[in-house]
């Protein structure tokens, strides 16, 4: 692809939603309508937004008064990577390394390297702040309907994160710094070459396009998934809604960038990609005839509308793991699998 056609597909995409500050009701129809939003300014009145509006050490001085040495997982990437976290060319590993710093020495290396040209790629994610930062999400609230979110920063420099999902809501605000956010929506999955599923760059399965630079020789069907995405650039103080299992590509720019982010947590903490992964062993290479059988089991039990129901007709007592949702049921099956994993006398 020629130099630049990258950034030209990234002009002609769509721009995402937005609004204004949305309070608890207006937010509570954003999540309902199941769409992504930007919320200009949703948290422009954070003391952490009117630090960084001071420049990067007001900021920075802001953030360590909150830090107590807990140390955080920093990615460490050479400069010639331009940023992007990502597999070597080799696929034997990747081409950053993980390091443990405090957040005030990651704070105090980021501005160290502010002024210069070649700086490594640098950036602590998904720390939630009661632990590595005690008192932030006091001085810095939600406000805003989303059950059980745990606030939980990231901050790093010019850096950018390879296409993913999440797999719950995510509700990401900006601190310090400015990010594009790249969207697709579910359905996109096919056309975007996702990469191992069990050995990822930072938890869950990503894309290997790059949007910046796209291979569209190698990857044609990307094209396909550029027509339907959608595109923001957020500055401090503007949030973002993401449904769950959106991808979203995020590129943070600046040589300090803060977001902060909140994920609606799942009861229980199942995986519905842990249950994908076993079926992969268990069902994708059977016979098509029996693969057939069972995806009627699954459209029976679990994908049709009426599945909660599928066992009414027992006694509430006898249901055992087609019961309805509850902690009792969680444990009750995964007891049950970690029998059927282990095996005869497991």
């Amino acid at each position: 692809m020629r130099q630049g056609a990258g950034h030209d597909l990234m002009n002609g995409l769509r721009p995402l939603p937005e609004r204004g500050r949305a309070d608890a009701d207006a937010f509570a129809a954003i999540v309902a309508a199941d769409q992504p939003v930007v919320l200009r300014g949703q948290k422009a009145d954070w003391p952490a937004v009117a630090a960084a509006g001071q420049g990067g050490e007001a900021v920075a001085r802001y953030i360590a008064q909150f830090d107590r040495g807990a140390p955080v997982q920093v990615m460490v990437g050479p400069a010639a990577i331009n940023g992007r976290f990502f597999y070597r060319d080799d696929w034997a590993g990747f081409n950053f390394t993980r390091e443990q710093v405090p957040i005030r020495a990651l704070l105090g290396e980021l501005l160290r390297l502010a002024d210069t040209p070649e700086a490594p790629a640098l950036y602590a994610g998904s720390a939630p702040t009661g632990e590595h930062l005690p008192g932030w999400a006091e001085a810095n609230p939600l406000d805003l309907p989303l059950p059980d979110a745990v606030a939980r920063v990231w901050i790093g420099n010019a850096t950018r994160v390879a296409t993913h999902y999440d797999g719950s809501a995510n509700l990401a605000c900006v601190v310090a710094g400015k990010r594009r956010f790249l969207l697709f929506p579910p359905d996109q999955l096919p056309n975007l070459y996702i990469g191992p599923l069990d050995r990822t760059m930072a938890g869950q399965p990503a894309s290997l396009v790059d949007p910046d630079a796209p291979d569209l020789k190698r990857y044609p069907r990307y094209a396909e998934a550029l027509r339907h995405a959608m595109v923001a650039e957020l500055g401090p103080g503007d949030a973002i809604y993401m449904p769950a299992l959106w991808w979203h590509n995020i590129q943070a720019q600046g040589p300090l960038n803060v977001l902060v982010n909140y994920w609606s947590e799942r009861p229980g903490g199942t995986s519905p990609f842990v249950a994908m992964v076993h079926a992969l062993m268990a069902v994708r290479d059977l016979p098509a005839r029996e693969r057939a059988v069972w995806r009627a089991w699954f459209d029976h039990y679990v994908f049709n509308d009426e599945a909660a129901r599928a066992a009414d007709y027992l006694p509430p007592a006898v249901r055992g793991v087609l019961g309805a949702a509850a902690p009792s049921r969680t444990e009750r099956i995964r007891q049950f699998l970690l029998r059927a994993l282990a095996g005869p006398g497991g």
